[in-house]
């Protein structure tokens, strides 16, 4: 069993802002029913661009239920620049921590939050340029390269703990794999070498042989 933290409890049992706001200024969605992990996220912004009102709505267990919960609670008052300054770290801290198991559950409430500032800013979803990496979960290249940038993150059960890919058929494995071995490689370069843009890795797709390897579903 899990060993949660009371902060986590308190929103598990008293989630806050459940619901959606009526005509949004901020809107995303992550994950889906299928994965078993999903969440939407709404928000109203003021006439100096500061949210006033976040809510949310989730199926998920009680780490994504309280993850979701106390970032909107973190987001009221914020102008949207602050609020795009969060990230999964900050939304686990706020909870006293999460197991490692669970940490994907604050990672999606920082995916969400990107979607739903990008769509007040009405700037385009998912590029073309992301692939499917693990076909279970959903998981896509590019998340799989940010969730192990920002987080450190240096082995498949990590990668698996924060983003969910590679836990079910496990036929992602070796391509989790490369991508942390690129992400290395791209560490020990000088610094005037390295890709300084999480977006922009047209190699690693290259390099995977992507639409050749790709899950056939959970086992």
């Amino acid at each position: 069993m899990w060993e949660y933290t009371d902060k986590v409890m308190e929103h598990f049992w008293k989630p806050r802002n459940v619901g959606e706001i009526a005509d949004p200024d901020g809107v995303g969605e992550v994950g889906s029913i299928a994965c078993g992990d999903v969440l939407r996220l709404t928000f109203k912004v003021d006439e100096n661009k500061r949210i006033t009102e976040a809510k949310f709505k989730t199926f998920g267990c009680a780490s994504a239920i309280a993850a979701a919960s106390a970032l909107t609670e973190m987001l009221k008052g914020l102008t949207v620049e602050e609020a795009e300054k969060i990230t999964n770290q900050d939304i686990a801290a706020s909870l006293g921590g999460l197991p490692p198991q669970k940490m994907h559950c604050s990672v999606l409430g920082e995916q969400v939050l990107e979607k739903a500032i990008a769509y007040y800013r009405g700037q385009p979803g998912e590029t073309e340029a992301e692939e499917i990496i693990c076909e279970c979960f959903g998981v896509t290249d590019q998340e799989i390269l940010k969730a192990v940038s920002e987080n450190g993150l240096d082995a498949l059960e990590d990668v698996t703990n924060y983003t969910k890919a590679g836990g079910g058929c496990g036929s992602c494995h070796g391509k989790i794999q490369r991508i942390l071995g690129w992400v290395r490689a791209e560490a020990r370069k000088p610094r005037g070498q390295k890709l300084v843009q999480i977006g922009k890795f047209p190699a690693v797709a290259e390099g995977l042989d992507v639409k050749g390897d790709t899950c056939q579903g959970a086992g």
